[in-house]
């Protein structure tokens, strides 16, 4: 089938590279000439486990083209994605001019029937909006041309997007047309063989199915991070309650570890959208402003843990923050959200780095994908030194904080540590490490909720 995909983003690659992976004729169009032409020469913008394989394999066997024309996506295809950013809005809301601008690209450019579908994350009623706004610009140039919005959200994992999109668990299709659901079925054949994936519903709760996803797997590490606060105040482990609650089949073990909070471009945004959408139609969601309240507050655990152990969390609880650990370098391991992935977005590092660089510290950095990206954001400064390695990060550092479970974080060579950390200490915001080997070999050991 002839597809493309407007957006060439973390969604809008991995499915655009995906759909040719099984045969499709695909055009990706982007506005970002710089992008589409290094997307030409095989430069992948992003870093995701398997793609750079599956694009430059489907480029170069003619299924999957980059272009910066409209036009050319346009007439190319009979059933056209939107994948483009919904950035949140100054008040938290979903951004939807990107996706309205698509709508009414298509609109101004289609001369036949077309199945255009809303693959960006987007509030409950967006199909509608952009119905309204592609049969504006047919009307705007007397066009007769038919189409059907189709909702058909994404449920990809980062790190695990290429893998999620080849088995997924289930392909939700939002449409109320007959004829649309048809096309769709037959762009997902392929990934439809083993059993039924498919789901069709109603285009309002396909849309509110996504939200609903992903603010269920906030709500879930909230939950657990709040519960890892209670257990440090009553003298429990939260990893031995992880494991008592994740036994139980209704609960599982899946987004039940506590940490430092979540980030990542899906999960603060959607909740914070769900809550403002909610508010919209004069509901006040109390969970999910909850879930949001935890995870910001979370957030700030490590330098709240770091400043008790350096005696100045009295002036920093005040907000009195300037130089109090002026002096201090600080290692930190990981600057990613999560593991498997260069993406930085709401990170839990970022927050801790502007609070100990506000605070007079330094910071020596490490992640095995995620530096280029860190250096992008911050740029050049006396304060952040981006190591090449682990183990550089931790040399003439006063403490050592992990905050990503990067694999390769997992085995702490303790000699080492206890050598190159001035004060011999660490701060584990993933819970990584046990407890009692940080004692036995004389590390100060602090972790998220274990007493």
């Amino acid at each position: 089938m002839k597809l493309s995909i407007f957006g060439t983003g973390y969604v809008g690659l991995v499915t655009g590279a995906c759909l040719a992976d099984v045969g499709h004729d695909v055009i990706c169009v982007d506005v970002n000439q710089a992008k589409i032409d290094s997307l030409k020469l095989g430069g992948i913008p992003i870093y995701e486990p398997g793609l750079e394989s599956v694009v430059k394999s489907n480029v170069a066997q003619g299924n999957l083209r980059f272009t910066t024309s409209a036009e050319e996506a346009v007439q190319h295809a009979e059933v056209i994605y939107i994948a483009v950013g919904t950035p949140p809005d100054e008040d938290g809301s979903a951004d939807l001019q990107y996706v309205m601008a698509v709508g009414k690209t298509i609109g101004q450019l289609m001369n036949s029937y077309k199945v255009v579908v809303n693959k960006s994350t987007v509030p409950v009623g967006t199909a509608d909006k952009v119905t309204e706004v592609m049969q504006q610009a047919l009307n705007d140039r007397n066009s007769t041309a038919e189409f059907d919005v189709v909702s058909n959200p994404e449920f990809l994992k980062e790190g695990a997007a290429v893998a999620d999109f080849m088995r997924p668990d289930r392909i939700v299709i939002g449409t109320s047309s007959d004829f649309a659901e048809s096309i769709m079925r037959e762009v997902y054949a392929p990934f439809n063989r083993n059993h039924e994936k498919i789901i069709v519903m109603d285009v309002r709760s396909s849309e509110l199915t996504k939200y609903a996803a992903n603010c269920m797997l906030a709500t879930k590490i909230s939950f657990m991070n709040e519960m890892s606060n209670i257990a440090e105040r009553v003298g429990a482990d939260i990893e031995n309650v992880r494991k008592g609650i994740g036994s139980d089949p209704r609960i599982g073990y899946h987004f039940i570890y506590a940490g430092c909070g979540y980030g990542g471009s899906c999960f603060p945004k959607d909740v914070q959208a769900l809550a403002r959408t909610s508010a919209q139609f004069g509901y006040e969601s109390k969970i999910l402003n909850a879930v949001e309240n935890v995870n910001n507050k979370q957030k700030e655990k490590l330098f709240e843990m770091i400043c008790k152990h350096y005696g100045v969390w009295d002036k920093a609880e005040k907000g009195e923050t300037k130089d109090i650990l002026k002096g201090k370098t600080f290692a930190l391991w990981g600057l990613a959200f999560k593991p498997n992935t260069d993406d930085m977005r709401e990170a839990p590092s970022r927050v801790l780095m502007e609070q100990l660089w506000a605070a007079g510290a330094k910071v020596q950095a490490y992640d095995p994908e995620a530096m280029d990206e860190t250096q992008k954001i911050y740029g050049d400064r006396a304060t952040l030194s981006l190591l090449g390695t682990k183990e550089g990060a931790v040399r003439d550092a006063n403490a050592l904080v992990i905050i990503t479970e990067w694999k390769a974080f997992k085995v702490l060579d303790y000699a080492f540590a206890k050598s190159n950390l001035k004060d011999s200490v660490i701060f584990d915001g993933r819970n990584i490490f046990d407890q009692a080997s940080m004692k036995r070999e004389g590390i100060t050991y602090y972790s998220i909720g274990r007493g």
